[in-house]
């Protein structure tokens, strides 16, 4: 161990919600040995979920900050800021850093979350096109986004609607296209399915919005300050900027050629434990257990987050908890031009075998519910103005509530019985 390198019991890589909790866990086990938790960014903690909410100007930037310098003071944390990760050796148990220094580790948690994907789109590498996934990012979109009069978003995700509908709010021609071909193009496929996000897309192109959905993009330029995106139609789109936000990935370029076992994201099993002793993973880097199958999935949900970082850190530390990591159910909240939608659990199947499904519509209100029922338990709700609670729900489907004497009635009244069957499991 060389002059610059520092020893450690735990080291945590990453300073998002699923580090944070794991360093709170530990904590509470062990109060006194050491931890170091390690940021690639030269700031403190912060969720990236916010970061589009700091472009609107609905939140500032000293709003986002999840922990203090005073919190790692009194929690007596190590933490190093503006340092990557630039590999990780499990048979030395060390990490080394892109400084140059070395941090040798007795236990290690990788919450490096995701960063994202760039698609191939010819000559897309060679154009200033804007990302949003960290406060550099922000920071370019806040310098930019005020004086482009039009804006071209490729991506039809959460990430690129909510920027969609921002630049909508500053009085900005949008539009919005994909990077790839798909068989059945729709906005938010990974949420929401094709009637629901035909009305949402609705809403969108009322305020001005335009898709372009079964076309996608083959080609950009950029000449004389002004992004041109030609289409697989030969159309071309002109913009003042363009955001790219087509998907995220796992962050681990740190682990080449190592034991840990990585498919999509990092393999880890129910109490976050990857393939090699005392290591283990949480949050966007991690995949694990799916609640209803035996594959293992990425879930990257800000409560997953938090929940797999506190079982991570409860392991590490000696710790114990009510349960270890059930699996993952995907549950995704949406507000936009004064509408709010959700969809948790299984949401985009239409298979009457296996599934049962109640629908509630009104287009003229606006209003889409959607109950997926497997026998008599509720597996997947989708819905736009509902007044349903979205943690309520969740939580029939994580308790695999038997609706048997009350589907009926839930299905006609599905806010009164839901929080009269919570109740009762809350009792």
């Amino acid at each position: 161990m060389g002059k610059d390198s520092l020893k450690t019991e735990y080291l945590i890589i990453g300073s998002s919600h699923a580090g944070l909790a794991a360093a709170d866990e530990i904590r509470m086990n062990d109060d006194a040995s050491s931890i170091t938790m390690v940021t690639m960014e030269d700031l403190l903690p912060y969720s990236p979920t916010v970061l589009p909410y700091i472009i609107s100007g609905k939140v500032s930037v000293p709003q986002i900050y999840l922990r203090d310098a005073e919190y790692f003071r009194t929690q007596r944390i190590n933490f190093v800021k503006g340092k990557a990760v630039t590999r990780v050796d499990p048979e030395t148990r060390e990490a080394a850093l892109s400084d140059g220094s070395r941090i040798r580790y007795e236990k290690l948690l990788i919450a490096t979350g995701a960063e994202p994907t760039v698609p191939r789109v010819e000559n897309l590498g060679h154009v200033p096109f804007l990302k949003l996934r960290t406060m550099a990012d922000v920071l370019q979109h806040l310098d930019v986004t005020p004086k482009a009069r039009s804006a071209m978003v490729m991506g039809t995700g959460l990430v690129g609607m909510h920027a969609a509908e921002n630049f909508v709010h500053r009085g900005m021609h949008v539009d919005v296209l994909r990077a790839r071909a798909r068989k059945n193009p729709r906005i938010l496929p990974n949420y929401f399915d094709e009637e629901c996000s035909g009305m949402i897309q609705k809403v969108f192109e009322s305020h001005g919005v335009n898709f372009y959905l079964t076309d996608h993009a083959v080609r950009v330029a950029y000449e004389g300050g002004e992004f041109i995106v030609t289409l697989s139609s030969g159309k071309a789109l002109r913009a003042g900027m363009l955001l790219v936000c087509t998907g995220i990935k796992p962050r681990t370029e740190f682990l080449p050629n190592s034991s840990v076992k990585v498919d999509e994201g990092i393999l880890v099993d129910r109490k976050m434990r990857t393939s090699v002793d005392y290591i283990w993973a949480a949050g966007d880097v991690a995949q694990a257990e799916d609640f209803f199958g035996p594959s293992k999935i990425l879930n990257a949900i800000l409560p997953d987050a938090v929940l797999q970082g506190k079982i991570a850190g409860a392991d590490m530390s000696g710790g114990r908890l009510d349960s270890d990591y059930v699996g993952g159910i995907s549950m995704n909240t949406f507000n936009f031009f004064g509408n709010r939608a959700f969809s948790i659990g299984v949401n985009d199947s239409e298979n009457g075998e296996r599934y049962r499904i109640e629908k509630t519509i009104s287009p003229s209100a606006n209003v889409y519910q959607k109950m997926v029922f497997e026998g008599n338990v509720l597996v997947g709700m989708t819905a736009i103005n509902s007044n349903l609670d979205p943690g309520i729900i969740m939580n029939l489907i994580k308790g695999r509530v038997d609706l048997e004497e009350d589907c009926p009635e839930f299905v006609g009244n599905p806010f009164n019985v839901s929080r009269r069957l919570m109740w009762k499991l809350w009792r």
